[in-house]
């Protein structure tokens, strides 16, 4: 198994993160290692040596066939389901990173940085790039947008992917996150929605 993710996907983010609202040339992706998982309702412990820890919520899709070299134009045919996950990132240690120009992944890869929550079959939707979606911390909705927004759209990543590394039945990907991202503290609760559906739920230890 597995776990793709997107950075710089929402332009409102980039414009939080970079203060540029540019689309990159291509999609900037990275993985996850499956020790990453943490899985619905277990309680993220938050690393004490990392520094900050921000929350990302992001739409995530799951491959449900063998691909290689997909086209953009079939590429609807190989995910199934989808849920809201949390890309957990050590805001700090990646700030470090990308200014000595080094691969991101002990900024997003370290243990329980992949929150995901319950799948929900493609076809309770009428399009994936038209699912709205929010994050809620204690109560309080902290981003909210629509797979619409996306810069790079689903189809467009799985054939992207696809050319450089073989999908496999059981892959996820993370498809980036919208505006709002914020560090998460010990207690909080974090709830994530699909329209209306509650598909995510866990606290912070």
């Amino acid at each position: 198994m597995k776990i793709f993710a997107v950075g710089l996907n929402y332009a409102q983010h980039n414009k939080e993160l970079d203060g540029t609202l540019n689309k990159p040339e291509e999609p900037v992706i990275f993985t996850k290692p499956d020790s990453a998982v943490l899985n619905q309702h277990k309680p993220f412990f938050i690393p004490d040596d990392l520094g900050q820890i921000d929350y990302e919520a992001e739409v995530v899709v799951r491959i449900c066939k063998l691909g290689k070299n997909i086209p953009q134009r079939f590429a609807h045919r190989y995910y199934d389901a989808v849920s809201l996950g949390i890309d957990f990132t050590a805001r700090e240690l990646q700030r470090r990173l990308r200014s000595e120009g080094k691969p991101w992944e002990m900024c997003k890869g370290f243990d329980g940085s992949a929150a995901i929550g319950d799948w929900v079959e493609l076809d309770k939707f009428r399009d994936v790039q038209a699912i709205h979606f929010h994050l809620d911390v204690n109560g309080k909705t902290v981003q909210d947008s629509c797979t619409s927004e996306m810069l790079y759209k689903v189809d467009e990543l799985i054939a992207y992917i696809s050319k450089y590394i073989t999908l496999k039945t059981g892959d996820w990907l993370f498809t980036g996150t919208p505006s709002g991202v914020g560090p998460v503290h010990i207690d909080d609760h974090l709830e994530g929605y699909l329209e209306d559906r509650k598909v995510l739920e866990f606290n912070c230890k």
